[in-house]
Formats: C-alpha cells, sequence, structure tokens
C-alpha cells in the first residue's frame, strides 16, 4: 500500500483546499478544443457541496445561466483545474447546500446576513457632525 500511497500523494495539489461550501467560486479548467488546442474556461457559482478525502475529493457548484439552475462537478485534485480563486465567503450552516436547488435569482445566494451585520460592525463608522439646535 505504500507504492499506491506515495504515487497519490505526489498528484495532490496544495493549493486547492481554501474554500468551503457557501463560498462564491471562480474554476478555472482547461478545455481541449476540437483542433488540438487549449484554453481556460470560467464557471463561476456557489458550492453546494463537497464530498470525499484525499485525490478523490470532489466538489459541486451551482449556477443560474438564462433561468435555468446549472450544477457541474469537479475533482478537486484534477489536473484538467488551472486555479480556484474566491468571489466571495458565504456563511453556510450546513455541510450540503440542496436547498438551494428550488430557489431563483437573490434567493439562491448562500450568504447568511449575521455575516454582512458583523462586517458592517467591525468598520469604523466615521464621526457625526454635531446636531444644529432646532430655530424657531
Amino acid at each position: 500500500m505504500n507504492i499506491i500511497e506515495a504515487i497519490t500523494k505526489e498528484q495532490l495539489k496544495s493549493d486547492r483546499g481554501s474554500f468551503n461550501v457557501g463560498d462564491t467560486v471562480v474554476v478555472h479548467t482547461k478545455v481541449v478544443e476540437a483542433d488540438g488546442k487549449e484554453r481556460i474556461q470560467l464557471f463561476t457559482g456557489v458550492v453546494i457541496g463537497r464530498r470525499g478525502r484525499g485525490i478523490s475529493e470532489t466538489f459541486t457548484v451551482r449556477r443560474i445561466s438564462y433561468g435555468e439552475g446549472v450544477e457541474r462537478v469537479f475533482h478537486l485534485h484534477s489536473p484538467r483545474i488551472e486555479k480556484i480563486e474566491v468571489e466571495r465567503e458565504g456563511a453556510a450552516r450546513r455541510a450540503k447546500l440542496n436547498y438551494l436547488r428550488g430557489r431563483v435569482g437573490k434567493q439562491a445566494l448562500a450568504v447568511d446576513e449575521k455575516v454582512m451585520v458583523e462586517q458592517q460592525a467591525a468598520e469604523p463608522k466615521p464621526a457625526a457632525a454635531p446636531a444644529e439646535p432646532a430655530k424657531q
């Protein structure tokens, strides 16, 4: 079993696990054209689930395209994935966000409002100008 473990360890990508369920990500994938050329194709959406461990770990990304929900499953350590960028962090309270499949529009975003309120509270507020007395 040491030979199999050694082979899988060298194929693992170390820079790929920095996102969570609920985050909006941009996945850069290599696509081979019909004439042999390669190009990079972007797929932007919300991560609705992760599963597996090690070399077989996968994640599912969902987006709404022309009014239809589109889901795509990616292998995390695939050589076809160029890079994964986190566009926006979401706050999910569960491991699988399958309930997003029934939602459309802004409802399909997996951002918890508590996180937004905490971020606004952490920002420094501008000093308020003193109130002028009322004129009679």
